[in-house]
């Protein structure tokens, strides 16, 4: 008996090239599609993700930045991992993702840092305990979104509150959206796709202002909190996310949150800052 794969590892496949160590290859994925190109949650998988199959990895990731210079345009890409420095318990990553440019030269779509780490037993404290929200099973699924932004199929979101404004009136007074969210098919948690689901929420100027209006992602930071074993224990199960808005000013707006599991564990926060237009 056989499986199908599913479209989020069909959208992480990526190759080993023969070309340098840390280099492969990868196809752009038509089910994770957004507006003008891949779901960056997506891209941000991928960056992990060629550091997460690189034969020298060390540890865990507790850190990745993703700074989105260019929308991945839809075919062959390249992604470069490389190790700048390893100590005893940390090791730093650079990784860059190119496609061919005019003429065949690379071009620069997507830059990143990764750092991974060997987790230790020590003190455990937490300061930002899961909010009290309904269960999964009382919350309405939220039907599927506009046509031609796919990805937004690949997961069953259950919004809490600050949903996607039904009127679009210029009457928002606020920027936080709780949710319960997981993939639609289901696939047990792993780093990739918990790097996918920090950035999922939509934007939050939509939601502070009921005025639609053009952004995009500039850079994404998250930080996991989570070893393997608490992402297994998680299995396919909801993740509760929440986000808010912190600062809208000139062109610009930041990000922060947060991605609890079912039991109520930290798994990963994280801050980005996005453009938009007035």
């Amino acid at each position: 008996m056989t499986t199908s794969t599913h479209p989020f590892d069909k959208a992480l496949a990526i190759h080993h090239s023969d070309i340098r160590v840390g280099h492969f290859t990868g196809m752009t994925s038509p089910d994770y599609w957004n507006m003008v190109g891949p779901f960056g949650g997506t891209t941000a998988a991928l960056a992990l993700q060629a550091v997460l199959k690189h034969p020298d990895l060390l540890g865990v990731p507790i850190a990745l930045t993703v700074n989105y210079a260019a929308a991945l345009e839809a075919g062959a890409f390249d992604i470069q991992a490389t190790a700048v420095r390893t100590n005893r318990s940390t090791q730093h990553w650079t990784v860059q993702i190119t496609q061919a440019g005019p003429g065949g030269a690379p071009s620069m779509t997507t830059t990143a840092t990764v750092v991974t780490a060997v987790r230790r037993e020590t003190w455990n404290g937490n300061d930002l305990p899961m909010p009290e929200v309904p269960r999964p099973e009382m919350v309405e699924r939220m039907s599927i979104g506009p046509s031609g932004v796919a990805w937004i199929g690949q997961y069953e979101m259950r919004p809490i509150s600050g949903s996607i404004p039904a009127k679009w009136d210029g009457s928002g007074h606020h920027s936080e959206s709780r949710l319960w969210v997981r993939d639609a098919q289901q696939r047990a948690l792993d780093f990739a796709s918990l790097a996918a689901m920090s950035d999922l929420f939509f934007p939050r100027v939509w939601l502070r202002r009921a005025t639609r209006v053009p952004v995009g992602t500039v850079s994404i930071t998250t930080y996991f909190h989570a070893d393997a074993a608490q992402l297994a224990e998680v299995g396919t199960g909801y993740l509760l996310g929440s986000a808010t808005g912190q600062q809208f000013s000139s062109g610009f707006f930041d990000q922060a949150a947060q991605l609890w599991s079912e039991g109520g564990t930290l798994l990963a926060t994280s801050n980005q800052i996005v453009y938009y237009k007035e």
